[in-house]
């Protein structure tokens, strides 16, 4: 159930019986329960066209929008605002329906191919913080459009090519005449750190780098199959790191670098046909005067170097063709930090100028900011080296399992540890999600793995309350009966918050804003533990009837905080 879409809509229907076509139809939330639930604020744009006072129209409006149904109370107020007050016999329906379906009430939207680009660690080095922005804000994205029907194409666009790996090739091949590939690749970190000294100070040693890179350019086999291997065993360090933060990707999802090399001498190819691609300074260049600077210089834009290589550039225009023209993307998101923005936006201009993409197709870059230490620079080791992923995680695992155990529970060593693990990754990721991603945020252990406040923990721990409730009563969650009745405002402002999940997730599929979908769960839980405190279910001398319906209301509570929170990639728990 949506409801902003349904009263977009019979509001829509209103204005055609006044004769008014294609006005905006704007619908928003009260900021204050007094004035209903949602406001209608479209009567003082239609003043001029119908000549009439905005307040009158609004009457007019009122008394023909056909609401009986959905309010008890359509108010004007003001200059012609619409209040509208949502019916308890209406909302309660509404719950019964989302309680007693799989989907909690949320429609499947109009199906879209969508590609999702994002984690792409450099198979070169260990995933560090560095990627777990992109990796849980793409997997959330991802697990949304999912859950509203769409076929999603995960695309894990991994640093697998380029000159480097010439050095890394060349370490790699004197390390396997003693060793085998997994143990020389071990710690991927120490081995490009011995493999770069060696470039820097051993004689011969960067002219063989630079000849492997040549090898492996033209397809030489002996050089591929050392790759193949290089590969192998660094997918394999980030498949542990998916694991361990509960992320969706899997190798079939791996579409690196690499795919694209036999379409970039095509895209050169039909850059310069179609005379966008120009040669400047034996280079070949793209001018853009859409971004151009102040002096109405244009901005450079290099798709081959002087000596041939190719760039970053000719890659991303060959993964543009491939998902527009192969995968038929109807949408393309691109989940990378904010400084890499300009280079997708001259992507966008230069391949939307090519035809490597339809009008009707959209290519969005969905930037996110930085996450910072307690100095407010980018987050590091004490030592100022970059924080490997997995250490990170194994520390707030053992970081939730010692807080775990200084709280009253009855746990054993099992369930400690599979609770530590939970909510170590749960309140790591939460407390990224939870963030705007287009803003920079301070990391800091202690606000994350805090029981109080917008984290993890406290909504892992609302949803084990609402269990525990259950168990109390000795009522079985999934088959008890759904006739809900609401008659406090706490149970009224609840189901309201309650039946917006819809509109929640539609906002986050639009935006990539999983933040949207955090506040969101937060809002429930504290609305929750609100009702819990003014409406009593357990206590002697309360009426069967009303315990039931603030059961299932309980019930619907803990179904869209389990729901909300996998959408987001965190687990919950039947206890705590």
């Amino acid at each position: 159930m949506n409801i902003h879409a349904l009263l977009v809509n019979r509001f829509s229907e209103a204005l055609q019986k006044m004769g008014v076509e294609d006005a905006p139809v704007p619908v928003s939330r009260s900021a204050r329960p007094e004035f209903g639930e949602y406001q209608f604020n479209g009567a003082m744009a239609l003043a001029k066209q119908l000549r009439q006072k905005p307040r009158d129209i609004a009457e007019k409006i009122v008394e023909i929008v056909e609401l009986n149904d959905v309010s008890n109370k359509l108010e004007v107020a003001g200059p012609g605002f619409i209040n509208i007050h949502l019916s308890d016999e209406w909302l309660a329906g509404q719950c019964e329906s989302a309680l007693a379906d799989k989907r909690l009430g949320v429609a499947e939207a109009s199906k879209q191919n969508i590609v999702v680009d994002y984690s792409s660690p450099n198979l070169a080095k260990e995933m560090h913080v560095g990627h777990l922005r992109t990796t849980i804000i793409g997997d959330a994205v991802v697990k949304v459009l999912e859950f509203l029907g769409h076929k999603v194409i995960r695309q894990n666009h991994m640093g697998d090519w380029g000159t480097q790996f010439g050095m890394l090739l060349a370490h790699l091949s004197d390390k396997l005449q003693e060793e085998v590939a997994e143990t020389a690749l071990s710690d991927l970190e120490d081995f490009y750190r011995e493999a770069k000294v060696r470039f820097d100070e051993e004689d011969g040693f960067a002219d063989r780098a630079r000849e492997y890179v040549v090898k492996l350019q033209g397809g030489d086999e002996q050089c591929l199959a050392l790759w193949e291997k290089f590969i192998d065993v660094s997918i394999t360090h980030s498949e542990e790191v998916y694991k361990k933060l509960n992320v969706s990707l899997t190798r079939d999802d791996i579409m690196g670098e690499s795919a694209y090399n036999d379409d970039l001498a095509n895209v050169i190819a039909d850059l310069k046909a179609k005379g966008i691609a120009v040669e400047d300074q034996g280079a070949q260049v793209v001018f853009i005067p859409e971004l151009a600077d102040k002096e109405g210089n244009p901005a450079v834009y290099i798709v081959q170097k002087s000596g041939g290589g190719y760039l970053y550039a000719t890659t991303d225009l060959a993964a543009m063709r491939y998902r527009s023209g192969t995968l038929n993307a109807d949408r393309t998101l691109i989940l990378t930090d904010a400084r890499q923005a300009l280079h997708f936006k001259q992507t966008e201009i230069v391949g939307r100028k090519a035809g490597f993409m339809l009008e009707t197709q959209s290519y969005e870059h969905c930037p996110f900011g930085m996450m910072l230490g307690s100095d407010g620079k980018p987050f590091k080791t004490r030592t100022g080296g970059t924080v490997k992923l997995v250490e990170l995680l194994d520390e707030a695992i053992e970081r939730a399992g010692k807080l775990i155990a200084e709280r009253d529970n009855d746990l054993s060593e099992a369930e400690l540890n599979e609770v530590a693990y939970k909510v170590g990754i749960g309140a790591v990721k939460y407390a990224d999600l939870s963030k705007n991603r287009t803003t920079d945020y301070m990391f800091n252990w202690d606000s994350m793995l805090s029981f109080e406040g917008n984290t993890a923990p406290y909504l892992q721990y609302a949803y084990t309350r609402v269990k525990s409730l259950f168990r109390k009563a000795n009522v079985d969650m999934a088959s008890m009966p759904v006739d809900i009745s609401l008659v406090e405002k706490q149970e009224h402002a609840l189901a309201v918050l309650l039946l917006q999940f819809e509109e929640v997730i539609s906002m986050v599929s639009r935006e990539a804003t999983p933040h949207i979908l955090c506040t969101y769960l937060y809002d429930v839980a504290s609305a929750f533990m609100t009702f819990y405190e003014a409406c009593p279910m357990l206590k002697d001398g309360i009426e069967p009837s009303v315990r039931d319906s603030r059961l299932a209301l309980s019930a619907l509570v803990a179904n869209t905080l389990e729901k909300g929170l996998t959408l987001l990639g965190i687990e919950t728990l039947e206890k705590m």
